[in-house]
């Protein structure tokens, strides 16, 4: 009788929570919002490119309560938020501006599993937008700023028998403050969109004993036949071992051991090259031994390939993947939601985008001024999507300075300002380092926020030398980096060339196609150029094509086009912000996308 009454509290218990919580707001929505459960939101493992077995998702209701900046946490919370999803999003139920005098609490209970005893337990947030204060049981345990990448704290020594008490305390002043925002305004207007404050991606706990495997950092050679990887480990001392295994299906490929704290190198005589057209990845399996005693064990996976710049036999710099030259031909890809802001609300809807993108018949995904959960970039590696990753710009971007553009001139930053950039730059290559899908790192675009440009384009080289670096898309330019970046709109011009390095279209298009009922809102809507059906956009869309294909043979090694979807009051789409209507014809894009990206074949 008494489990009876339990399970019967536990059902009212979560009806009633289902019942109180609701997308916010009458702006346009996705299908996937009403997908959503609040009792399993997101509930897919959120780093399979470093997998354990056991975890425990934190995604769902919490309580939340916005007070003024610097008090203590509040005796009584406003109301529930849908973890992950941004406070000024419709699905986190609330749908509130955060600005720079206010900060943002969360408030929730977890409890450990009995068989997580005696494990240290790691408390896992997939990125908080900005500054975050963590407190378990009443005690603060750690901070971190940044918005764009994963941290993580160890909570074991904080926590107490019986449900423990977790409290997220943000504050995020926007285009405010001088931290990376990338797209998002205090004042949203044009090309600039919502704010985004809070946690926006999967928070959740994982144990580990307490020598374990902090990160993996896998490197491809394809040269010299090898794969590097590198295991980053915590507690470990002379005499713990590291196995790392690398597999095709069932069949062991290579394995070695060294002493933890020290990379291994593999060989990988009969390679199966990654690409686009093929992805194949392999799976990895690392162990961490104590005395022979398996201490850690986590699922990887890894790809043979290879990005580089070669001289063609008209001298021109190309692009190349795996020594072969390789024209890269895709969409400049913001990553927002009209529900969940930068947080897709499931992963099917997050998968959508790069599948349509596939469809379409690109290549290559532009991911701009933002970074995407772990997942994504699991999608592009196993689908074959090739990856230029932006920096989102920060600082007095996005009210760039045009004098500054047009003249050439750099912003100086203030210290406090260039020490955030760099500190949330290195953190998102470190955080991106081994996903085999990343080919190019782009620090800069249009002048917003550059500084140093040559300083930090050698230094993203130097920090990584496995990958492409565009150090100002369609920026002030400088001869440093490794290739060239224009921007032309609404048609492809290549109107200036680099000898000595590669020449890209970091953006052109942008033709626009407003439809009712699938809106952002009803006026004041914009795309570069814009038509009344799909046939006419498709029209312009392939004759720009054909344009592009004249422009590759004389120089152009790869191009962008704007934009996978509408975005807030931008209309110049592929698709609907809903992704409710395909706004081109998609057989005539497919059919010219291929013919563009084939170009250099040979």
């Amino acid at each position: 009788m008494k489990q009876k009454l339990i399970l019967l509290l536990a059902i009212f218990i979560s009806t009633h929570a289902y019942s109180q919580w609701k997308p916010a707001g009458d702006k346009i929505k996705t299908k996937w919002a009403g997908e959503i459960d609040v009792n399993n939101v997101l509930p897919e493992y959120p780093r399979p490119i470093m997998e354990r077995t056991a975890w425990s998702n934190l995604n769902g209701l919490w309580e939340y309560a916005i007070k003024p900046i610097g008090q203590i946490e509040p005796s009584a919370y406003d109301g529930q938020i849908l973890v992950p999803f941004a406070v000024e999003s419709s699905l986190s139920g609330v749908q509130k501006r955060l600005d720079k005098e206010n900060e943002l609490w969360y408030k929730r209970t977890f409890s450990i599993p009995s068989d997580w005893k005696d494990k240290t337990i790691l408390l896992h947030f997939g990125a908080v937008d900005w500054r975050t204060e963590v407190y378990i049981n009443d005690v603060k345990i750690g901070s971190h700023t940044g918005g764009f990448a994963p941290f993580s704290f160890d909570v074991t020594p904080y926590l107490t028998s019986g449900n423990q008490k977790l409290v997220v305390k943000v504050w995020d002043p926007t285009t405010d403050g001088t931290q990376p925002v990338g797209k998002q305004h205090s004042n949203p207007h044009a090309i600039w969109y919502t704010p985004v404050s809070g946690i926006w991606q999967t928070v959740w706990l994982e144990p580990v004993n307490s020598k374990h495997i902090n990160n993996l950092r896998i490197l491809s050679d394809i040269d010299s036949k090898k794969l590097t990887v590198d295991a980053e480990t915590v507690n470990t001392q002379a005499g713990d071992i590291v196995e790392v295994i690398l597999k095709d299906g069932s069949k062991v490929v290579s394995k070695a051991k060294v002493a933890a704290g020290q990379a291994v190198e593999l060989p990988v005589p009969a390679m199966k090259l990654w690409s686009p057209e093929s992805p194949f990845l392999y799976d990895l399996e690392v162990n961490l031994y104590e005395k022979g005693k398996l201490q850690d064990n986590v699922k990887s996976y890894a790809a043979m390939r290879k990005y580089s710049t070669q001289r063609d036999e008209n001298g021109i710099v190309r692009l190349q993947l795996n020594n072969k030259d390789y024209f890269q031909f895709g969409p400049l890809d913001q990553g927002w939601w009209p529900d969940g802001l930068y947080t897709a609300p499931t992963d099917e809807a997050l998968v959508y985008d790069i599948k349509k993108t596939k469809d379409w018949g690109y290549n290559m995904i532009r991911k701009h001024a933002k970074t995407e959960p772990a997942r994504w970039y699991t999608h592009c590696d196993r689908m074959g999507m090739i990856v230029w990753q932006d920096m989102p710009s920060g600082d007095r971007s996005p009210h760039w300075d045009a004098r500054n553009y047009f003249t050439g001139t750099e912003l100086v930053r203030s210290g406090k300002s260039e020490a955030t950039y760099r500190k949330e730059w290195k953190e998102i290559m470190d955080y991106l380092y081994s996903y085999p899908s990343i080919a190019v790192w782009v620090p800069f675009n249009e002048a917003w926020g550059q500084f140093k440009t040559e300083e930090m384009a050698e230094w993203t080289k130097n920090y990584d030398p496995s990958r492409l670096v565009n150090p100002a898309s369609g920026g002030n330019h400088y001869r440093t980096g490794d290739m060239l970046d224009l921007h032309t709109y609404p048609g492809p011009q290549l109107w200036l060339y680099d000898a000595n390095r590669a020449t890209v279209l970091g953006e052109y298009g942008g033709i626009g196609l407003p439809l009712k009922d699938h809106m952002w809102q009803t006026d004041k809507n914009w795309g570069y150029i814009e038509f009344q059906t799909a046939k006419e956009v498709t029209d312009e869309y392939v004759k720009y094509a054909e344009e592009l294909k004249k422009l590759i043979k004389a120089g152009f090694s790869a191009a962008v086009y704007t934009q996978t979807t509408d975005v807030e009051v931008e209309v110049n789409g592929l698709m609907t912000y809903d992704r409710k209507v395909i706004k081109v014809e998609e057989g005539r894009i497919r059919k010219v996308n291929q013919e563009v990206c084939r170009m250099l074949d040979k």
